[in-house]
Formats: structure tokens, C-alpha cells, sequence
């Protein structure tokens, strides 16, 4: 009987989440060098910014998930505002994704997917803006839940803006 009540045990216990990268890409990749196309005069002292958005679809194979991460790194001259630099970059991942429950599994792909794959990004960025003549960029980690909760809130500020007033 001891047996049985460990197979059933055993039975309970969800099984482990599984995730493989299959694949990843650069899909889009802009470097623009402002500084050299229109100069700029005196010191310039860089004020980065830097946007990321994320996207993900189902892929026709069962369990596949497509990721892609958007980020537009903005350089300006902090004393004049002047542009220096503009780097816009698409890069993606395919993910073959198992025993994910489905109400964890948008968090998941927008969280853990591109966590997987900002050491590539972030390796990009800085050959990008070391080629482009510049200092390499060594971005900072970005905390991708922060990210995720920033997004869901202006989601639903959205659509409550669109309901109509009763």
C-alpha cells in the first residue's frame, strides 16, 4: 500500500517547466551615427536612454513561442540636448516551452524569454555603438517583471479609457 501512496504522490507533483532555446535572430537592426552626420561643438557628455517593449505569438509547432524584443537606445548631449546617436534593434528567440500553466504562460514569454536573451542584446549594443565610433554601451540589466507590471497597468489604463461613460 505504501507503494500506491507513492505513485500517487508522484502522480500529484506537476511535472518540471521545460524551456529550450531553438533558435534566435536579429530581426531589425538600425545604428544611426548623429553625431558625425550633423557635429555637434564643444564637450559631449552622452545622456542615454533606453526603451524596451516585448512581443509574443504561438508558432504553428505545438509548444513553440516566438519572442521578440524591441529596444530603441536614444544618446543625446546633456549640455545642448543635441542627438549623438540612435540605435534601434528588433532581436527575437524561438522557445519550445512545456508544462507552463496557462494563465502563467504570458508572464512567462515576456519575462523569462527575454531574460534568456538579453546577454546577446546586450552584446550587440555594445560592438553596435563600439563600431559606430562611440564608447561601447554595456546596458544595464533590465528587471523584466518591472517591465511586464509597467505594461499589464497601461493595458488596463487603456481600456478603461476607451469604456464609455455611463
Amino acid at each position: 500500500m505504501a507503494e500506491n501512496e507513492n505513485g500517487a504522490q508522484a502522480q500529484a507533483q506537476p511535472e518540471a517547466v521545460k524551456m529550450q532555446v531553438i533558435g534566435q535572430f536579429t530581426r531589425d537592426l538600425s545604428f544611426e551615427n548623429i553625431l558625425v552626420q550633423k557635429g555637434v561643438q564643444g564637450d559631449v557628455v552622452p545622456d542615454i536612454q533606453v526603451q524596451v517593449t516585448m512581443d509574443a505569438k504561438k508558432r504553428s509547432v505545438e509548444n513553440q513561442y516566438e519572442v521578440i524584443s524591441k529596444y530603441k537606445v536614444e544618446a543625446k548631449n546633456k549640455g545642448g540636448g543635441e542627438p549623438l546617436f540612435l540605435l534601434e534593434l528588433e532581436y527575437g528567440g524561438v522557445f519550445q516551452i512545456n508544462n507552463v500553466p496557462e494563465e502563467q504562460l504570458h508572464p512567462f514569454l515576456l519575462i523569462e524569454c527575454p531574460r534568456m536573451l538579453f546577454p546577446f542584446v546586450r552584446r550587440i549594443v555594445s560592438d553596435i555603438t563600439r563600431d559606430g565610433g562611440f564608447p561601447p554601451l554595456n546596458m544595464e540589466t533590465i528587471d523584466f517583471v518591472a517591465l511586464y507590471r509597467q505594461e499589464i497597468a497601461r493595458r488596463a489604463e487603456a481600456e478603461k479609457a476607451d469604456q464609455p461613460v455611463s
